[in-house]
């Protein structure tokens, strides 16, 4: 695997010391609705019989699964997380699933994607691109290894409009959720949770980075009152 910077061995080594919990964390601290996020992100693909889905971050595998539900049974899935931790445990989960002979597991990051060139039908990648050290790089990998017409579908947490909710959201986000953690796993990380999505660009300038990577036809979805957002784009033909 590539060398990580510093930044990304401390981010790397924090989610390795919560895999364990992370998936208990998902569902509490987000009160099941991270569920129904990653299916409607997964509705976003469209991917042909006998493609390719490539899923960055996958974490445990969660959206890596839902591309299996969701697809024909002939399409391939890899699962690539620079966290070894996580991986363990999404290998568990995955070798207990239907869909154990589709997914593969990889261990590499966002910026350096060990995949040929025009290889993938569609990517996900799920509360992954903020933790991307260098994302104008990752999103140029995405770009490099899809098939032109492929579909790039990013989900990420995202600031309410309303302003509220966006009121009621930072209430949650930044007291709330990391005391929560805290009792369950480990404060640090989910004091950085609300630092990194604060940190995070905007609709538009995330929008931009996309065309400026070579996305075309780049579209958002909010999701439950602009909490989380969907950013789709399309590899020009």
């Amino acid at each position: 695997m590539t060398k990580l910077s510093d930044k990304g061995r401390g981010i790397r080594d924090m989610f390795d010391k919560i895999a364990p919990r992370y998936d208990l964390l998902n569902r509490v601290l987000s009160l099941g609705v991270d569920r129904r996020w990653r299916r409607f992100a997964v509705r976003q693909l469209a991917v042909p019989k006998d493609g390719m889905v490539l899923d960055i971050a996958t974490g445990t595998g969660d959206v890596a699964l839902e591309v299996g539900l969701q697809t024909d049974p002939s399409v391939k899935i890899v699962g690539s997380d620079f966290t070894q931790g996580m991986l363990v445990l999404g290998r568990d989960k995955i070798d207990a699933s239907p869909y154990r002979d589709r997914i593969v597991l990889v261990n590499a990051p966002c910026e350096a994607m060990p995949h040929p060139d025009g290889i993938f039908d569609g990517i996900t990648i799920a509360f992954g691109i903020r933790n991307v050290v260098d994302r104008q790089k990752g999103l140029g990998e995405m770009i490099r290894v899809l098939k032109p017409g492929g579909r790039a579908v990013i989900l990420e947490f995202a600031t309410p409009r309303n302003r509220f909710f966006r009121a009621v959201y930072y209430f949650y986000f930044l007291r709330v959720l990391p005391w929560l953690g805290g009792l369950l796993s480990q404060r640090s990380a989910y004091q950085y949770l609300p630092d990194s999505v604060l940190e995070f660009p905007d609709r538009e300038t995330f929008k931009g980075m996309m065309e400026q990577a070579g996305f075309v036809d780049v579209r958002v979805h909010d999701l439950t009152g602009g909490i989380a957002a969907v950013h789709v784009g399309t590899r020009a033909v």
